[in-house]
């Protein structure tokens, strides 16, 4: 505990251990461990999770971890929800627990505590500890919006009413309706857990000190700006993809993806992955499959799973000449390369971010949460990408897809959208950069506790 002793200030970080969040968190909570001096920070999260997110050792910050929740002896049957759900029980108990213990261990008291913004009891510790609480927003801001304005958007559309009826009385809402809302804002189980949770914190997040995002001023500026009249610090730190100094560290091309994407011609490869917890069904797989096989475009596939057993007989062997399917690839990597033309996607907000940053349209597959909005917003919105007809993969809405962006002027047209909302991330993070500025009042706050 000797970094302990001589740390000036200790952070405790509480990270949500599922889907993308916690090493987003990490890259900002590395970047501030560069920025200041004489500050450690603890690290908290599940073991699994800190297992995965610390390959590497981080010389001023530590993970320890927190109770995952599970009953003793479970067996993980298939159901994403359901360790999530056993989680969120164990909540806040588990993390005030683990702080007490990292406090006890480390006989270093607390200055600071940054949260996953998903943890609205971040406010109750940290005026229990008389500390401020900064909390982490890892998804897009106009999805915080809708969060923080839920009981409004309740009060204007009621309970499972009309999933047609727009959100116009926001402005730059227009195009966005009632059926592209998350589950649990308007509809669905509203006491779900993941619901209940969301819901308190659009009510609680004004408690906080500052809210960090991972997006940048000029991606959605006009909820951008109700988000800063709304808060009392809301800034704009991103994209990470550009500004992280941990991604780099695990850039991974065991499988020569961009070697196989330099032997084809500009803007002409389909790249398709889903995410880390998302699966299309058997039959959409092969819809998805006959698709790129009619098509005929070359393609690059992240696939999760047995891709031999799931995809259709035969299918590997038919297009093998043009087409490959891996494991694990370096999205990022692959985005950026001119060889890729277009990302079909899940419509996560990092794959997003990672779509601008390529200068890449998209065509979005969204199953749960944020995703439905993010496609709306990205076709409607900002108009570089689609959804796809009925929001599933059928082959003949897949093949028409692809031949509209690949093959047509409006595909040209998405790629100058794109291409202006890439612009606009680099410009973010440059000297003087919106993002550069933003993280500096973040430095500047943590370094004043």
């Amino acid at each position: 505990m000797e970094d302990y002793k001589n740390a000036s200030k200790h952070i405790v970080v509480l990270a949500f251990p599922f889907g993308t969040h916690a090493a987003p968190l990490l890259n900002i909570i590395h970047q501030l461990s560069d920025a200041c001096p004489n500050t450690i920070f603890s690290f908290l999260s599940t073991q699994q999770s800190n297992n995965s997110s610390f390959p590497n050792k981080f010389h001023k910050i530590k993970p320890f971890n927190v109770r995952d929740g599970l009953p003793e002896g479970y067996i993980y049957r298939g159901d994403p929800n359901e360790p999530v759900e056993y989680f969120l029980k164990a909540t806040p108990g588990n993390f005030i627990e683990a702080i007490g213990a990292v406090v006890a261990e480390t006989g270093k008291p607390i200055d600071c505590l940054i949260t996953d913004a998903f943890y609205a009891f971040g406010g109750d510790i940290a005026d229990e500890l008389n500390i401020p609480w900064v909390v982490l927003w890892t998804a897009a801001p106009r999805t915080l919006f809708v969060h923080a304005e839920t009981d409004f958007i309740r009060q204007l559309v009621g309970i499972n009413g009309s999933q047609d009826k727009s959100l116009d009385f926001f402005p730059d809402f227009s195009g966005i309706r009632v059926s592209d809302l998350p589950g649990g804002v308007t509809f669905g189980d509203l006491d779900a857990p993941m619901a209940a949770m969301l819901y308190k914190m659009g009510l609680e997040l004004s408690r906080a000190t500052a809210i960090a995002a991972n997006s940048f001023e000029d991606v959605d500026n006009k909820v951008v700006n109700m988000l800063k009249l709304k808060f009392n610090m809301f800034l704009n730190v991103g994209p990470f993809n550009l500004v992280s100094s941990v991604s780099s560290f695990t850039i991974d091309d065991s499988h020569c993806c961009l070697d196989w994407l330099s032997k084809h011609k500009p803007s002409s490869v389909v790249y398709i992955s889903f995410g880390s917890v998302a699966t299309p069904l058997p039959h959409e797989l092969e819809a998805l499959s006959e698709a790129l096989e009619e098509s005929e475009f070359p393609f690059l596939w992240s696939f999760k799973g047995n891709p031999e057993k799931q995809l259709p007989p035969g299918f590997l062997e038919r297009t093998r000449s043009r087409g490959k399917i891996v494991p694990w690839a370096p999205q990022q990597k692959i985005l950026q390369h001119p060889s890729v033309g277009v990302f079909v996607s899940h419509g996560g907000w990092n794959s997003i971010l990672d779509s601008i940053v390529g200068g890449v349209p998209m065509i979005f597959r969204p199953f749960y949460g944020d995703q439905i909005l993010n496609t709306r917003t990205v076709e409607v919105v900002w108009g570089f990408g689609l959804g796809l007809e009925g929001g599933t993969l059928t082959k003949e809405g897949t093949k028409k897809a692809l031949k509209l962006i690949l093959c047509s002027e409006q595909g040209k047209k998405m790629r100058e959208k794109i291409g202006i909302q890439r612009e606009r991330a680099y410009t973010a993070v440059k000297p003087k950069g919106s993002s550069v500025e933003n993280f500096k009042t973040l430095v500047k706050l943590v370094s004043d506790i």
